[in-house]
């Protein structure tokens, strides 16, 4: 053997041995125990039927994804969709991109792009409204935002800024800056 061809081979080794030992050396994005250690849990896909003290549904909450914080055991959630029921069992549509749910449940924060819908029933007009947050108190059935609002009906449409809604009653208020337009052959 040609004492060149040694030579090259253990360069080669050594050379080997080198980028071996610097790919298992090299930085690893370190990870942080607190941020692990601050879920408790985390669901995807999921469907949650929240109960109310009679025993009757007060909200379900459909997502891709939900993270309980485990310090103070509220939920955060993305692209969340919440039905909450009116006086005949019918639903409310709330949707938002992110969500935020309190510890006991009696509070609810929807926050960008909200979209608000009635329960779709034939003898009543459907309401929307469109704001970027929204508190939802699912215990009073009241919802409500200090932001600027649209409201639709068929025939109608009112902005505002502040908005508090009786999800209950479908009573709705909207607090300043009202404006109104109606179109009575849009309502046919």
């Amino acid at each position: 053997m040609n004492w060149r061809t040694t030579l090259g081979g253990l360069l080669l080794v050594g050379a080997l041995i080198s980028g071996w030992s610097a790919w298992n050396q090299r930085s690893k994005p370190s990870r942080n125990p607190s941020d692990e250690a601050s879920v408790d849990y985390i669901a995807r896909d999921f469907e949650i039927v929240s109960l109310d003290k009679q025993g009757k549904e007060a909200m379900t909450l459909r997502a891709p994804q939900m993270e309980r914080s485990r310090a103070d055991q509220t939920m955060s959630i993305v692209t969340p969709l919440f039905l909450l029921p009116d006086a005949n069992g019918q639903h409310w549509e709330m949707r938002s991109k992110t969500g935020w749910v309190s510890a006991n449940g009696d509070e609810l924060r929807l926050r960008g792009d909200v979209a608000g819908d009635s329960p779709k029933v034939p003898s009543i007009p459907p309401t929307t409204f469109r704001t970027q947050s929204l508190d939802v108190f699912p215990q009073t059935n009241s919802a409500r935002t200090a932001d600027p609002v649209t409201m639709t009906r068929p025939g109608m449409m009112q902005t505002g800024v502040g908005f508090q809604v009786d999800l209950k009653s479908r009573q709705y208020k909207l607090l300043s800056q009202v404006k109104s337009r109606y179109e009575p052959n849009a309502a046919r």
